[in-house]
């Protein structure tokens, strides 16, 4: 009997060890990485703020008042500390991870917890910390694929 293809994932490259935080750090989390092997599960790193455009370290920033929907509405928008409008480099990063899931058949990603992309019960709004999730956890949500938040383990 053959053995199954392993299954690629999206996963936030901050977690797999990538120093693309907008601090410049990461979140590795070792222990994803070794649930994924155990599945059998290939990660596709991803960072949405890179794929838009945004620089590494880059100001921190957050959704503008409600949350993902509105930004992805139109209604309201991305802005950094200082007061920088980011929307269209994070909804450029938000569409390259559907984009790349769409492409190779990505049906599952685990992204990055409370990050104002990658947030999947959590993220940056109004510059604190609000129930909902980040703005390419919802659009890859609005795309039917399964998006499971998780934290930097050692």
């Amino acid at each position: 009997m053959e053995t199954p293809a392993p299954r690629s994932v999206l996963v936030s490259a901050c977690l797999l060890g990538r120093p693309c935080r907008y601090d410049g750090r990461e979140n590795r989390d070792r222990v994803l990485e070794a649930e994924l092997a155990e599945r059998g599960e290939t990660a596709v790193p991803f960072c949405p703020e890179e794929h838009g455009g945004l620089g590494t370290p880059r100001p921190p920033a957050w959704l503008e008042k409600s949350g993902a929907d509105a930004v992805l509405d139109g209604a309201e928008r991305v802005l950094t500390g200082e007061g920088r409008d980011v929307t269209a480099e994070f909804l450029r990063g938000a569409r390259g991870a559907l984009e790349l899931c769409l492409l190779q058949g990505i049906q599952r990603a685990y992204l990055k917890e409370r990050s104002p992309s990658c947030g999947v019960c959590q993220t940056h709004a109004a510059g604190r910390l609000v129930d909902g999730p980040g703005l390419t956890a919802r659009l890859l949500q609005r795309a039917g694929i399964d998006c499971r938040g998780t934290e930097g383990r050692r």
